[in-house]
């Protein structure tokens, strides 16, 4: 981890649409730095090789480069940025293409508010995360918290 002078981990988002960008910011500032945004996947590809965050949260559905080609350069370049998806998609199809590509969270937008922060915290310690929604869709489980 490369936290900021403050100490806090470095997160940089990518969304299209501006206001997920904002709640995300909102929930995220204060307990993490957020060092910068994009609304496609070119720009977060350009706001890490600038800024160098710790963790990229990403959506899926992107203009330009989608999440799933970001997190793919990223792979192949070796970043060691940390990836954590943030993303409408539920299907499991994507869970275990983002994660095969070196993926360390899923997080889905309608538990945005509920998940983001601790699938962030569990990336920092190590960990990986999921929504513990789509682990009781894909296996009924309801374990949630890891895979």
């Amino acid at each position: 981890m490369n936290p900021g002078s403050n100490g806090k981990a470095r997160i940089f988002l990518a969304d299209d649409h501006q206001m997920i960008l904002d709640r995300a910011a909102a929930l995220l500032n204060g307990k993490f730095e957020v060092v910068g945004r994009a609304q496609n996947g070119k720009g977060a590809l350009e706001g890490i090789a600038s800024m160098h965050p710790d963790i990229l949260v990403v959506d899926i559905g992107m203009p330009v480069l989608d999440g799933i080609g970001v997190i793919k350069h990223l792979y192949e370049t070796r970043s060691l940025t940390k990836v954590v998806f943030l993303t409408v998609q539920e299907d499991p199809d994507y869970v275990d293409a983002v994660f095969r590509f070196g993926a360390s969270a899923y997080v889905t937008k309608p538990r945005m508010n509920s998940d983001l922060v601790s699938a962030i915290e569990a990336v920092l310690e190590g960990r990986t995360f999921v929504s513990p929604s789509l682990l009781v869709s894909s296996n009924g489980n309801g374990t949630g918290k890891g895979r």
